[in-house]
């Protein structure tokens, strides 16, 4: 697959392109940091010429009713601040702190697409006992709380950890082996905080990389610096391991 460098309109891979932008939460690949330096100068007059695509934040929670109040809140800033940069929010579509989170998008007027685990709205609405107000877009997988954080994960550009329990454990483990960009909110509880032992015992360089920060605003930011400062190249573990970084 290959992309345009909005500046010179050069094709580019994004495995090796010289360097890349968030820009309203799409992406932009460069031939060179000149291009770069250009498009950041004024990013109007290029933004047009060619079709960028949207970066996708999944973010995986604790999908239970007894989370703090403040920690709630933490979901709430964090789905604002996803809006606020213009990237789309992904969730598995269940209560709990990821609804907290797209209805901190939903309030900004950000993109949320939940993954629902159901056939059908019906079944998302009676037999997962799910929400249906803050998103844009909904998803039916039919595949069940499990099977559908498959098609969570690999949705999603990045993702960010927040309390949790066996079924975010499973996220994150997909996430880890596949080698995405994860952010854990530190202090958040449940699965979020064994994370640093748990990734010291496992062992096993797989190309993930994961950042950990206690306030949402933040946390998402360091995300994107460490995205576009390099993890762009090979944001998971199905890019051609074969093609250098450029530089």
């Amino acid at each position: 697959m290959t992309m345009h460098d909005p500046v010179c309109m050069m094709e580019v891979d994004p495995r090796s392109a010289a360097a890349m932008v968030v820009h309203r939460g799409h992406g932009y690949y460069f031939c060179s940091e000149i291009c770069r330096n250009k498009f950041n100068a004024d990013p109007n007059i290029f933004i047009g010429k060619h079709l960028a695509p949207a970066l996708c934040v999944g973010v995986m929670g604790s999908a239970g009713s007894d989370d703090a109040e403040w920690l709630r809140q933490h979901a709430f800033r964090l789905g604002k601040e996803i809006a606020h940069q213009g990237l789309t929010l992904i969730t598995g579509a269940c209560p709990g702190l990821p609804y907290e989170c797209a209805r901190g998008a939903w309030q900004l007027g950000g993109m949320s697409i939940g993954i629902s685990p159901a056939l059908s709205l019906d079944e998302h609405v009676h037999k997962y006992l799910s929400p249906v107000d803050a998103f844009d877009v909904l998803v039916y997988t039919g595949s069940g709380l499990m099977g559908r954080e498959v098609t969570n994960i690999r949705s999603s550009d990045m993702v960010v950890v927040l309390g949790g329990r066996s079924g975010t454990l499973g996220e994150f483990a997909i996430a880890y082996d596949e080698g995405k960009l994860i952010g854990v909110l530190k202090g958040s509880g449940g699965i979020a905080d064994q994370l640093p032992a748990l990734v010291e015992s496992i062992g096993k360089e797989t190309g993930a990389l994961m950042v950990y920060e206690s306030e949402p605003e933040r946390l998402l930011q360091r995300m994107l610096d460490a995205y576009r400062g390099g993890h762009f190249r090979k944001p998971n573990c199905f890019c051609n391991e074969q093609i250098a970084a450029a530089g």
